[in-house]
Order: structure tokens, then C-alpha cells, then sequence
């Protein structure tokens, strides 16, 4: 079972965004691969930190962390090592300052470690159907992305020497001041294009289309965001690829309307059929099923099928469907009809009766949500 993110960084779940940087920093010079050269666990140890900061300093993925859990990730592909140091010293580098990590490469301090430009990313919508979010299921999307062009190369950049950044000082009233910034003349990426083909742009990179696998779990919701990593847009040089972030958008079914983990279904019956009792087909997200409706229901009333409605992503289970049943009164009768309602209506048979089963349409909303 994967380890809980607040757990790894020592923290509650109520920790502030200061409290939660400071947790992170405090693990990352523990576990730093420059301080525990060779050291295969402290190295494992760091990255889960730095996945841990990169969902719980962000705070819409730290609250669909909070409430979905590590499924709300799971089909990003960042997981237990989905992130390799180059993403790490990439994205989390500056959280230590200039220079403020003791001198250790690749946080801004040392000269150990060359920090790699990541390219951009790319962010498509995925409309699934109810069906597909109940079973979960695998979208092969084609998407447009840049990429090096082949036959590109690169050269070291004159300007930083490869180091991807330059650093300045300046004379203060404070004495010398020496700050570090990207390279302006290769973004960062420590290389500049030595040749490039005619159809590559200023980067060395062009447009080419590629089906992604996209794996989407059962339960999303609408507006979940999905991440799968490295299929952005490439780097120039020796970057790393951005990632590919896909929003989910939930189409309408035709019969049935969710809330949360639970469908909702209106099912109409005649008056004889309510009188009578009978048996109706009805659609689920797992094909039709066939349920009794017994004689004399009432307008209103709730069935409850349990476990057929939506997977929890959390992996807490199904949610129901609950099919409304609805009598069905008719717009227009003919004479004979209206003769035997009007006949039916002196009928003390068919004087409203309502028992104390026979539960209010505010105690039946009550019972949906308890």
C-alpha cells in the first residue's frame, strides 16, 4: 500500500503551506543524494518526499488529495519513482534560495548538479461516458506535441558554460551579493543548437502527433485533472519532456443523474401498474436490470439498489442506484374513464390513507443522505 503523503514528510493534514515547506526542506537535506552518496534508500526517501511536496504545496491537488487519496494520481504515472531527479531538481530547486542548501548541487547552492530545462505542458479534455467512469477505461488520444527534431544537435552554451545558469554580483550596501538565474541564451537547458533541420523551429524542435495511452480509473469525476508524465512538449538539448494534464469531463446520460457515488433514476409507472404491481427494466451503468415493483406502491417511493451505482475512487466500495417511482396521472380522459374514476372517487376504498410508514417527501430526502 502506497505510504500516505503526510506521514513521509512528518506533518498533519492541518499543516500550513509554510509548515509543509519547511517539513519538505528538512527531508530533502536528510535524504540528499549528494550527502548519501551510493545510498539507494535515502535516494528512494527523497523522491517520495519531493512527490509528497509536489501534491501538498499545490492546493488544488492537495485537496483532491485529501479527499480521493493517491487513485486521484495514480493515472498521472507520478508515483514511488514516476519522478527521476531531473524532474526534482527542476521543479523544487529554488525552494532553498541562493545558495542556501550548504553547498549541495542542483538546489541553487554547489556546482554538483546541472539543473535540466522542462519542456512545457499540454493540457487536453477527456468527455467519458458514465459507463466508462463506473468501469474505468484505457483512452488512446492523439495528441500534437513538440519534439526534438531528429538530426538536431547541440553544443555547449558559451554563455553559462553549460551550467544552465549565470550568475551575477552586484555591490551593495550589504557588501557583494551574488545571485544565480536561468541562462537567457539557451533557457536553461546548458546546450545551444549547433545544426538544426530546415523544419525544426529556433529550438530544434517540431510538431509531430502521437497517440498517448491514457489509463483513467473507475470513479473520476467531472473536472478531475489526470496527469501523465513526459508527454508534453519536449526540452531543447538535454531537457526533460513536460507532462500531459487531462481534465475529465463527465457526459450526460439520457436515464440516469449522479451524485457523488450514487445515480439517481425516475422510473414511471400507470395507475393500474401501481395498483397491480408489475416488474420494469431498467438501465445501470452495468447493463439492464429487471425489478419487482409490488402492488399498491405509492407515488415517491424510493428503491434502493445497492452497489450499483458509481466505484468510490478511494476504493471504499459502490454507490447505489435509487430509482424514484413515480404514478404517472394522465393528462386527458375519455367519458368512460372519467365515469369510472368519478365512480372510484366515492369508493372509500380510494380515500387517501396514509400510514405512519408512509414517510414524508422531507423524510425520504433525509433517509438519501444518511
Amino acid at each position: 500500500m502506497k505510504e500516505d503523503f503526510y506521514d513521509i514528510l512528518g506533518i498533519s493534514k492541518g499543516a500550513t503551506a509554510a509548515e509543509i515547506k519547511k517539513a519538505y526542506r528538512k527531508k530533502a537535506v536528510q535524504y540528499h543524494p549528494d550527502k548519501n552518496p551510493g545510498d539507494k534508500e535515502a535516494e528512494e526517501k527523497f523522491k517520495k518526499a519531493a512527490e509528497a511536496y509536489e501534491i501538498l504545496s499545490d492546493a488544488d491537488k492537495k485537496a483532491r488529495y485529501d479527499q480521493y487519496g493517491h487513485q486521484a494520481f495514480e493515472s498521472g504515472g507520478f508515483g514511488g519513482g514516476g519522478m527521476n531527479m531531473d524532474d526534482i531538481f527542476s521543479q523544487f530547486g529554488d525552494i532553498f534560495g541562493g545558495g542556501g542548501f550548504g553547498g549541495f548541487g542542483g538546489f541553487g547552492g554547489g556546482g554538483g548538479r546541472q539543473r535540466r530545462a522542462k519542456g512545457s505542458n499540454l493540457r487536453i479534455r477527456v468527455k467519458l461516458t458514465l459507463e466508462e467512469i463506473a468501469n474505468g477505461v484505457e483512452k488512446k488520444i492523439k495528441v500534437k506535441r513538440k519534439i526534438q527534431a531528429p538530426g538536431t544537435t547541440y553544443k555547449t552554451c558559451t554563455t553559462c558554460g553549460g551550467s544552465g545558469q549565470v550568475t551575477r554580483v552586484t555591490n551593495t550596501i550589504l557588501g557583494r551579493m551574488q545571485t544565480a538565474s536561468p541562462c537567457t541564451t539557451c533557457g536553461g537547458s546548458g546546450q545551444s543548437i549547433d545544426k538544426k533541420p530546415s523544419d525544426a523551429d529556433a529550438q530544434g524542435l517540431k510538431i509531430a502527433e502521437e497517440t498517448v495511452s491514457i489509463k483513467i480509473p473507475a470513479g473520476v469525476e467531472d473536472g478531475m485533472q489526470l496527469k501523465v508524465s513526459g508527454k508534453g512538449n519536449d526540452a531543447p538539448g538535454n531537457g526533460v519532456a513536460g507532462d500531459l494534464l487531462v481534465a475529465i469531463e463527465e457526459a450526460k446520460h439520457a436515464d440516469l443523474q449522479r451524485e457523488g457515488d450514487n445515480l439517481h433514476y425516475d422510473l414511471y409507472v400507470s395507475f393500474s401498474e401501481a395498483a397491480l404491481g408489475t416488474s420494469k427494466e431498467i438501465d445501470t451503468v452495468t447493463g439492464k436490470v429487471r425489478i419487482k415493483i409490488e402492488e399498491g406502491v405509492q407515488s415517491g417511493k424510493i428503491l434502493r439498489l445497492r452497489g450499483k451505482g458509481i466505484p468510490s475512487i478511494n476504493g471504499y466500495g459502490k454507490g447505489d442506484l435509487l430509482v424514484h417511482v413515480n404514478v404517472w396521472t394522465p393528462r386527458t380522459l375519455n367519458r368512460e374513464q372519467k365515469e369510472f374514476f368519478e365512480k372510484m372517487s366515492k369508493d372509500d376504498h380510494f380515500q387517501p390513507k396514509p400510514e405512519s410508514s408512509d414517510k414524508s417527501f422531507f423524510e425520504k430526502v433525509k433517509d438519501m443522505f444518511s
